[in-house]
């Protein structure tokens, strides 16, 4: 399946990489869900993230507080208070380190309240996002909030294609327990 393109692509995308990713959990042994992830020994995974979670709940977290970023950039453009979909004083080339601190904030979140706000988050995206039209979705600068880009764009990237990131890395740390 490509990215999401409508809407009806971008709900069944988004529930399917969500079970897919609890499929994942579920199947991961109870030695894999408690062990301290580590990628130092594979060269093909530089990328900060790989270093930045450190388990399980770091994951979900991260993408519990990307799902926040979503509803409350769409909730304040909607309520016509302009914002950002990144806060200040982060940008696309430093959202780097915004993650990072959000990494930080959820280091004393226990696991189950980290599976609760993220089963939760995602259902109030779902939610949100269910109010518009394919076309308030993805026809490009629909909403001039948007940018040159859609609606849609910004969900798939925080739905299913974050979700799908996320069981790329608990599999490759679960395969260490195989």
């Amino acid at each position: 399946m490509g990215r999401p393109a409508t809407k009806d692509e971008m709900v069944e995308a988004a529930n399917m990489k969500f079970a897919q990713l609890w499929q994942v959990i579920d199947s991961m042994s109870e030695e894999s869900l408690t062990a301290e992830f580590d990628f130092s020994n594979d060269s093909n995974k530089r990328e900060a993230h790989w270093k930045r979670d450190k388990n399980l709940r770091d994951v979900l977290v991260h993408l519990y507080e990307w799902h926040q970023l979503l509803l409350n950039w769409i909730r304040s453009n909607l309520a016509g208070n302009r914002s950002n979909f990144l806060p200040e004083p982060y940008t696309w080339k430093t959202y780097g380190e915004m993650n990072n601190e959000l990494w930080k904030k959820h280091q004393k979140t226990k696991l189950a309240d980290a599976k609760t706000m993220f089963k939760a988050s995602h259902r109030s995206v779902m939610e949100l996002t269910e109010r518009f039209s394919n076309q308030e979705l993805f026809t490009k600068m629909y909403f001039d909030w948007t940018g040159s880009t859609t609606l849609g764009s910004y969900c798939v990237s925080s739905l299913s294609s974050h979700y799908d990131w996320a069981i790329k890395k608990l599999r490759a740390h679960a395969k260490k327990f195989s």
